[in-house]
């Protein structure tokens, strides 16, 4: 299947739920500038739609965290954006929606696995959410990012490695103490499908730091943000 031909654009759209008024917009996107050099003078491709779709996912994005997890500061808001809006994020989410499929190439980069390359499928998911936007609007845009992207952001809230924290709180730790970070479950508050959770951090039982989250890693996280901050300005130093 390529996208050359009218029914596999329109099997295209089918696949990601977005019909599309102007129909060259969509072509544009799947197009990729090897295939307009090689094909015509003058040809759109999708550079200029990546541009622009770039900037419409980071705002999609940025907004849903910002609405969505208002116990996070700004450092935290932008680790987890900077993680989303990725190439390896996005190439994996265009390969769900098969985009690599459905792109014009040219010979060169179809000999050389075009349809694979990370960075190739990122830049043509970004120009089809510029696609999506110029042929609808905000709206509709958001809803197609959200459909695929959500689940995946709110997957990396909950995993340590996106918050580094507690693996730094624990390394100053043993560097200055020569002890362990201890943590306790302070309070649990809410039903039980919306719980908030409370925790504190204590470094030779002496309190250091609280935060509370939607979940007890978050919270710990949370918690442990507030310990460095606190051993940086008592001992005056970088950590």
């Amino acid at each position: 299947m390529r996208a050359s031909s009218s029914e596999n654009s329109a099997g295209f759209e089918k696949a990601i739920g977005c019909k599309f008024k102007k129909k060259s917009l969509l072509k544009e996107a799947l197009t990729h500038k090897s295939y307009a050099h090689e094909k015509q003078k003058g040809l759109p491709f999708n550079e200029r739609q990546e541009f622009l779709g770039d900037a419409v996912l980071e705002l999609i994005v940025s907004e849903y965290l910002f609405r969505s997890f208002p116990e996070y500061t700004e450092a935290d808001l932008s680790r987890v954006k900077a993680y989303a809006v990725q190439e390896a994020t996005l190439a994996e989410v265009a390969k769900d929606i098969n985009i690599g499929e459905y792109l014009r190439l040219g010979k060169g980069e179809e000999l050389t696995g075009g349809r694979k390359k990370s960075s190739l499928l990122a830049n043509a998911f970004e120009a089809l959410i510029a696609a999506i936007y110029l042929d609808g609007d905000y709206k509709k845009a958001r809803k197609f990012v959200l459909g695929l992207l959500k689940h995946k952001i709110d997957e990396l809230t909950t995993k340590d490695f996106i918050f580094d924290f507690k693996t730094k709180l624990q390394e100053v730790a043993q560097a200055h103490f020569g002890v362990l970070p201890k943590y306790v479950i302070h309070k649990e508050e809410g039903p039980e499908h919306r719980k908030t959770f409370e925790v504190t951090v204590f470094i030779n039982d002496e309190f250091l730091g609280s935060g509370a989250g939607k979940t007890k890693k978050a919270a710990a996280q949370k918690a442990a943000e507030a310990a460095l901050e606190k051993i940086k300005e008592s001992h005056e130093t970088d950590i």
